[in-house]
Formats: structure tokens, C-alpha cells, sequence
């Protein structure tokens, strides 16, 4: 199944659904650490392993973390050959003042602002839509 690669498209339909839950950023010293965590998302670098997790769940491992995020998902299905949705709805948010930051997986795009910003960002991503 290949995902859409035309901006307009994209934007036309992507249809954000904000995810029950607040999510946190946090890193860990190994893939297997971050594996056992089953975490929402990872990536690995050279200062160790980051994973995306529930808050709830950080907090009771004693995870720190900076900051508590919701998490709005694109529902389009985006190519990850797609041109220019990343830097459109980054822009949108950034000229509300909602920091952002983004997620590409093989079927949609994945946003996580901070939890105080969440209503505010849908508001935005809703009115491209429409635009």
C-alpha cells in the first residue's frame, strides 16, 4: 500500500486525532533497556537510546523526562517520500508559538506538543484542513 505524496492531498485529508493520554520523551542507556520498556517509539543515538512512553508509565519507573506531551496523530496515510507535510504543519504550529515535534511512521505522521498546547494545536491543524 503506497501513501499519498501530494501536499495539497495531504493536507486536505489529514484529518488530526489527538491520542488519549499525555506521553513523555525519555533516554536510556541500551536497546535492550529501551526494548524491555515497550516503548510507543525509540530511536537510537549516540548518547543512548530515546523512547516515547506513556507518562504514567515513566513515572512509575522513575524515568525522568522534561516535559509532558500530547500526541496528535495525521490520519492521512503520508508517503515517506511526501514533500513538504513536515515542514507545513510544523510551520502552522510554529506561528501559533506550539513547539512540535514529529514522528514519521509508515502510515501517518505523528505530532507531539506540549500537553498545555494540545486544544490550541488541533485548532491549528484543523484550519488547514479547511483552508
Amino acid at each position: 500500500m503506497t501513501g499519498e505524496t501530494g501536499l495539497s492531498k495531504l493536507i486536505r485529508n489529514m484529518r488530526p486525532g489527538l491520542n488519549t493520554g499525555d506521553y513523555v520523551f525519555c533516554c536510556v542507556d541500551s536497546s535492550e533497556r529501551a526494548s524491555a520498556l515497550a516503548p510507543l517509539g525509540s530511536f537510537r543515538e549516540n548518547e543512548g537510546v530515546t523512547v516515547i512512553l506513556p507518562k504514567s508509565k515513566a513515572d512509575d519507573l522513575g524515568l525522568p523526562y522534561p516535559a509532558a506531551f500530547a500526541w496528535i496523530t495525521l490520519t492521512v496515510h503520508s508517503s515517506l517520500e511526501a514533500v513538504g507535510l513536515t515542514a507545513a504543519v510544523s510551520h502552522a504550529l510554529a506561528e501559533a508559538g506550539i513547539p512540535c515535534n514529529v514522528v514519521a511512521a509508515f502510515h501517518h505522521d505523528h505530532l507531539f506538543v506540549p500537553v498545555k498546547d494540545a486544544a490550541r494545536a488541533m485548532d491549528v491543524l484543523r484550519r488547514m484542513v479547511v483552508s
